[in-house]
């Protein structure tokens, strides 16, 4: 630790070690995933555990570009394995193979077809990077033209058989099948799903996945790694990996042993580090704030992004890991949730657990109703641990089947807690007993029937017919007045939206829109009024419906998608007035 510097952001293996940052050998796992010899192995870990990172170092060892590159893996694990004979046999390995390396980490798209040009530009880049493939005579006419034509917005089927292709193009130059390794597999879908073309995008990345990881000759091992465990999931079908029909791929995820050790910090690391660091008698506090994450039988794992950063401020407590980007799907889940997963919020803040069956395939188009799919999600991200796992016996009548799995969860650590603690200040303005009424708190949690019981109580007890009767020459006074009121309501959210009223967008003015000025813990929230019209509409509910149809068919949402929400981010709200009666929807 005296040598080296701790450093923050690095995942390029080359630069940490020939700049020397502050590095934990994890070259083991080099070893372990080598000997398993699984021919395609995903990965799932929390963001932040180093998985970039690792999937460099193995790019480094394996790749031929890096051939007598000694230098980089001289004193760690990896260089120091003998055989039985006294044989350093993996140094032999080092620098033999030719590796494709790729990463869709920034693969976040609004649209299907936004979503299908970053991949092809990712697709073109390792083109461009291979491209002494087209010296001499190695490719034939047609393969060259094939090659030229690989630029960004190919047609996806092109796009999905791009990588297979340059597979077979580096296997015939070099001589030897290709590993190929799949950084942030998952984040496209992610925001597939959030951006609403989940369907479109399993279709492709289905035929991606099948082509370059399942029937590509070419292939000599896959390493895959993501946060979460994507299932297909399809009203006209039933549920499928979108890795479908992939007999030859081995998933290991949070609850699985194998490379347990490998994605974050054991506390033996981190105590010696510490000790290294001159903050050794920081150990247990240490312990409270930063351990607690469990991957298969292993306890006691650190997050790697918060021990470095303690380090790298010299012993300063903070939520690091939780301050950075990546939880706002976290936050609108557990915002927009049941009031049985708020309760269960609650107790978990208070320090408690409970019990879940977890299934580790994170299905989303669940995620918005079912209470299991939202465990199974923070599990995977790292905001719940297991404190224990029970198989239910044939005796145990009305919680499940024999042989179901139930796990025993908590929040992971102090830093989560506080992380979670807060995200609910967040909601309410920095303070969980703030001034908001009551609408205001109903509003932010999406909380629909308390909305509309604040404002029916309200309208009872101090609207007045002089209020909302309407003028002779003013026909839409009444309506006026209740956009009027609920402004003044909103006005202390001043300080955390940008709040405009009557503004074009799309083809036409919407009544209300609130922006977040912080888009990581607040949505956007568009509001249209509208007064009934007993000749026209035959209740309020029909009223609700007509300010919905005026929402979509004006494209009031143009705005904020411009601005770069997605979909999912983005509530629409209709109000229908009769009198001293409200319905919200």
């Amino acid at each position: 630790m005296n040598e080296h510097r701790a450093g923050l952001g690095y995942q390029d293996f080359e630069t940490v070690r020939t700049q020397q940052i502050f590095y934990i050998d994890k070259t083991d796992f080099i070893r372990e995933w080598w000997e398993n010899a699984d021919q395609v192995t995903l990965i799932t870990r929390p963001r932040k555990f180093g998985k970039t990172l690792n999937m460099s170092m193995t790019e480094c060892f394996f790749s031929n570009k890096y051939t007598d590159r000694s230098d980089l893996f001289e004193g760690l694990s990896i260089w120091e394995e003998k055989s039985p004979d006294g044989e350093y046999k993996y140094r032999k390995l080092q620098g033999t193979f030719p590796v494709i390396f790729l990463s869709f980490a920034n693969v976040k798209a609004a649209t299907y077809e936004e979503m299908v040009f970053r991949i092809t530009h990712v697709i073109t880049e390792l083109y461009n990077e291979n491209d002494y493939l087209l010296k001499g005579s190695l490719l034939n006419e047609k393969e060259q033209e094939y090659y030229h034509h690989i630029k960004p917005g190919i047609d996806a089927q092109l796009a999905v058989d791009a990588i297979r292709s340059m597979a077979g193009f580096m296997q015939n130059y070099h001589g030897k099948k290709v590993i190929i390794i799949l950084d942030e597999y998952d984040t496209p879908m992610q925001a597939a799903w959030i951006s609403g073309y989940w369907e479109e995008a399993v279709q492709f990345f289905s035929a991606l996945y099948n082509s370059t990881f399942k029937t590509n000759k070419y292939l000599e091992r896959g390493l895959i790694t993501g946060i979460t465990r994507v299932p297909n999931v399809s009203l006209r079908e039933p549920l499928e990996s979108i890795f479908t029909g992939m007999n030859n791929l081995n998933v290991i995820t949070t609850t699985s042993d194998k490379y347990m050790t490998f994605f974050g910090f054991t506390e033996k690391e981190v105590f010696t580090a510490l000790e290294d660091a001159g903050l050794g008698e920081q150990k247990e506090k240490v312990k409270r704030w930063y351990d607690g994450f469990t991957f298969g039988t292993c306890k006691d794992i650190y997050n790697p992004w918060s021990i470095v950063s303690f380090l790298n401020e010299k012993g300063k407590y903070d939520t690091y890991w939780s301050n950075t980007s990546g939880n706002g799907l976290v936050n609108q889940l557990i915002q927009e949730g049941t009031p049985y997963i708020k309760q269960i919020m609650e107790d978990l803040l208070q320090g408690k657990s409970f019990e879940a069956e977890i299934d580790e395939k994170i299905v989303f188009d669940q995620l918005n109703g079912s209470a299991d799919a939202v465990w199974s999600l923070l599990l995977a991200t790292g905001c719940l641990k297991v404190l224990a796992v029970r198989t239910l016996d044939a005796d145990e009548e009305g919680v499940g089947e024999e042989g179901d799995v139930w796990y025993t969860l908590t929040i992971t650590n102090l830093e989560t807690r506080r992380m979670f603690r807060k995200m609910v200040k967040n909601w309410f303005g920095g303070n969980a007993e703030a001034s908001y009424n009551n609408f205001i708190k109903a509003l932010l949690l999406n909380d629909v029937e308390g909305m509309n019981e604040f404002m029916n109580k309200i309208a009872r007890h101090s609207f007045s017919s002089f209020d909302i009767a309407k003028g002779v020459s003013d026909d839409d006074a009444p309506e006026r007045f209740y956009h009027g009121f609920v402004l003044g309501l909103m006005v202390d959210l001043s300080g955390r939206f940008e709040i405009t009223s009557n503004r074009e967008s799309g083809f036409g003015r919407y009544d209300i829109m609130l922006s977040p000025k912080n888009r990581e813990c607040d949505d956007a929230y568009i509001i249209e009024f509208k007064v009934h019209k007993p000749l026209k509409e035959k209740d309020l509910a029909q009223t609700v419906a007509n300010a919905h149809a005026q929402i979509d068919e004006k494209l009031y949402d143009a705005k904020l998608i411009a601005d770069g929400f997605f979909p999912k981010q983005i509530h629409k709200y209709g109000f229908a007035f009769r009198g001293k009666e409200c319905l919200i929807g």
